[in-house]
């Protein structure tokens, strides 16, 4: 009975958390691997570059080629804006900016508008600046923040790639909205977001 409470003690004692990171995932490979894992480990990054993704692959390999330069290229000037001016975003900003863009980015999808290149530009860019700068918000400017931001937008050209090659071939019309169905989620959790924004305020951090 002893040995079994002390491997019980033992086991428990690993499983304990040693320390929290409340913004940049630290993994103890480097800084690169640090913005990879950063990306892959919040669904405020990913799900909208997936669903730009899957929106662009519906519109042609046009704008697919533009957006997969244009979004990531957005995110590292947020974030190396952010870097540099070492600007905090207020509390209640950061999550509103999310409820917006998943809204945005989802409905968007989910209508399959045909907007030519230039709007989908700009859609990209909105959504690369403002992530960018959340994800480096407060970060000092070193080398380190540096190398975690180039993991961060090797990360976003990867899965938008990605999701681009999952849509673009598409042509029977059940998986078209099938895609679309997954931009409806997504703006509906935008909107499940805004809607806690306006009942709790910044308390959704």
């Amino acid at each position: 009975m002893r040995r079994a409470l002390l491997a019980l003690a033992g086991a428990t004692s690993l499983l304990l958390p040693q320390a929290a990171q409340a913004h940049l995932v630290v993994t103890g490979m480097g800084p690169v691997y640090d913005g990879i894992s950063h990306f892959g480990l919040s669904p405020e990054d990913s799900l909208p570059a997936v669903a730009l993704a899957f929106y662009a692959g519906l519109r042609g390999p046009q704008h697919s080629r533009l957006l997969l330069a244009v979004l990531p290229l957005a995110w590292f000037a947020g974030g190396l804006a952010a870097t540099i001016s070492g600007a905090v975003l207020p509390a209640i900003l950061l999550p509103a900016a999310t409820a917006v863009i998943l809204l945005g980015v989802g409905g968007l999808l989910a209508s399959n508008l045909e907007l030519t290149p230039a709007p989908c530009a700009a859609v990209a860019g909105l959504l690369g600046l403002v992530r960018g700068a959340a994800d480096l918000q407060g970060a000092p400017a070193d080398p380190a923040a540096i190398l975690t931001l180039v993991g961060m937008c090797a990360s976003v050209f990867a899965v938008f790639a990605l999701g681009v090659s999952v849509t673009l071939p598409l042509r029977r019309f059940w998986m078209v909205i099938a895609a679309r169905v997954a931009g409806s989620w997504l703006a509906a959790v935008g909107l499940l977001l805004a809607g806690w924004i306006m009942r709790y305020g910044a308390r959704v951090q």
